[in-house]
């Protein structure tokens, strides 16, 4: 199989890398940055086109090839360019409405991401209903008389939620509705003070990614209402189904960037030379390659909207990433245990990037969809066997 690009990707990639030499510079230098830099870094791949390269090219984004598309992840992240604050957005809200939203829906948002200027969130995962979406108990009541929905809830593992102007909440509409039945994907502005709160979760790396957020009869719109009362499901479904194809090759893009920042400290401490070790990084190396190949093999094809591939693919780079954070630690030696050397009680202690990629990778088998569900999936929708029993002992 060829995974060569042709001519006209070449010359797609000679334009990204010509924009990142001249745009990469003074705040936007650095590959982290504070939130509001990320945001205005946002409104600067907005006014040249590059949010929404998948789209159809009619919303203020650049038209590009699945192909192209590629290309400009792998730029981007050699580039070193900042961490992006819009993929919600771009990569998980819009494809929804574009293959389930209506006109005017798409009319009204796409633009705005499409410029960097309205930020997203997902509302999707409760506390006792986090890989088990159907169980999700935020319900969502019509009010006529305003044309809104009043949503009252939890959710929980929030990525952006502290940033973001708006949310895609996945509510249950219909109150006698049970599991997967009555659920409707609403649309919902965050700026609601006393409506809406939403409180970071402190993790063990000491960092604050996810958020829990509370519901307190904030409104959406009738007319924010995606894919009609009731089809929730459906459109969630859909939407999950997007977390591969480019998304799943952007993120293996940042997999390569870790995994030679784990060889580069090996070499540094001398651990390559034992030749366990070295095999299991030559396997970490082979084994994220063949993942490449199957998610460019995938693009564009049947192969990847199968039954179940979703859920394979998470079953592979979830387990992939968590031996990478293991191994991050062998190579460190006794070192991995302890802070910086400048530590102090009246400083905060700072994980080293290494540390950290240990610390966030315990979570990979869990978000997302745990190792459990993914498995049940695959059983049930590939190998047809019976489905797991729900029900009390």
């Amino acid at each position: 199989m060829d995974f060569s690009f042709g001519a006209e990707d070449d010359c797609f990639r000679e334009e990204a890398r010509a924009w990142l030499r001249e745009h990469l510079a003074g705040e936007y230098a650095a590959a982290g940055g504070e939130p509001e830099v990320r945001r205005r870094w946002e409104r600067e791949l907005g006014a040249d086109g590059w949010v929404g390269l998948g789209w159809r090219g009619e919303y203020g984004n650049r038209s590009a090839s699945v192909t192209q598309q590629v290309v400009w992840a792998e730029e981007y992240a050699r580039a070193q360019a900042p961490g992006r604050v819009g993929h919600i957005g771009e990569n998980l809200l819009a494809p929804t409405l574009l293959a389930h939203g209506d006109a005017a829906q798409c009319e009204r948002f796409l633009p705005a991401v499409a410029r960097g200027e309205e930020l997203w969130c997902q509302g999707y995962s409760e506390p006792d209903a986090g890989s088990d979406l159907a169980g999700i108990r935020t319900v969502a009541v019509r009010d006529p008389a305003h044309g809104t929905y009043r949503i009252t809830g939890q959710k929980i593992w929030t990525s952006l939620a502290r940033d973001a102007d708006w949310c895609f909440v996945l509510a249950r509409t219909d109150p006698d509705s049970q599991r997967h039945h009555g659920l409707s994907f609403l649309l919902v502005p965050m700026d609601q003070p006393g409506r809406i709160e939403v409180r970071p979760i402190r993790q063990m790396s000491g960092s604050a990614e996810f958020n829990e957020v509370f519901f307190d009869g904030a409104a959406a719109r009738s007319e924010h209402l995606v894919g009609g009362p009731g089809n929730g499901w459906r459109v969630a479904m859909g939407l999950l189904a997007l977390e591969r194809g480019v998304s799943t090759l952007v993120q293996q893009i940042g997999f390569f960037e870790e995994l030679d920042r784990v060889l580069r400290q090996g070499a540094r401490t001398g651990a390559l030379r034992d030749p366990v070790l070295c095999d299991r990084l030559v396997r970490q190396w082979a084994e994220l390659h063949t993942m490449r190949w199957n998610a460019l093999r995938t693009l564009g094809s049947s192969a990847g909207t199968a039954p179940g591939a979703p859920s394979v693919a998470k079953l592979l780079w979830g387990r992939w990433h968590q031996r990478l954070g293991e191994l991050a630690m062998q190579v460190r030696g006794a070192a991995a245990t302890a802070g910086p050397s400048d530590w102090s009680a009246d400083s905060p202690y700072e994980l080293d990037a290494l540390q950290h990629l240990f610390l966030f990778t315990r979570a990979d088998t869990i978000y997302g969809g745990s190792d459990e569900i993914q498995r049940g999936i695959i059983a049930e929708r590939v190998l047809g066997l019976p489905k797991e029993s729900r029900g009390c002992l």
